[in-house]
């Protein structure tokens, strides 16, 4: 079974920082495609970042290109997103999801079948 577990989230003033974890236990972590996902009430759930594990390129979305950061532990198996500069519009559940494919990561975060294995995500609010 592979279950990713997110953690990290927490309630932050506009402008601070958090920095969120994913682990898949079990999971043969490198060469997979990786990525988080956000999803505040009412709205759709959309990408945010993804990398192809083992020293592949980290892509980001617009609305969080210059203060997200993807970074990888190998030996931990464990994906992090270090959230910078956090602005009231980055509350929202944050999802890491993956896939057993080998093949690179899609171009695009928007067809969300792409990515059988979700977690349960963890919360990130943030206040002004």
């Amino acid at each position: 079974q592979v279950k990713p577990v997110e953690s990290g989230g927490g309630s932050v003033q506009a402008g601070g920082s958090l920095r969120l974890s994913c682990a898949v236990p079990g999971y043969m972590y490198r060469g997979r495609c990786m990525a988080w996902f956000r999803q505040a009430p009412g709205k759709e759930r959309e990408g945010v970042a993804h990398v192809y594990t083992g020293g592949g390129r980290a892509y980001y979305s617009d609305s969080v290109k210059g203060r997200f950061t993807i970074a990888e532990d190998n030996d931990s198996n464990t994906l992090y997103l270090q959230m910078n500069s956090l602005k009231v519009e980055d509350t929202a559940m944050y999802i890491c999801a993956t896939r057993l494919s080998v093949t690179a990561c899609p171009r695009t975060l928007e067809n969300l079948d792409d990515f059988p294995y979700w977690g349960q995500g963890t919360q990130v609010t943030v206040s002004s």
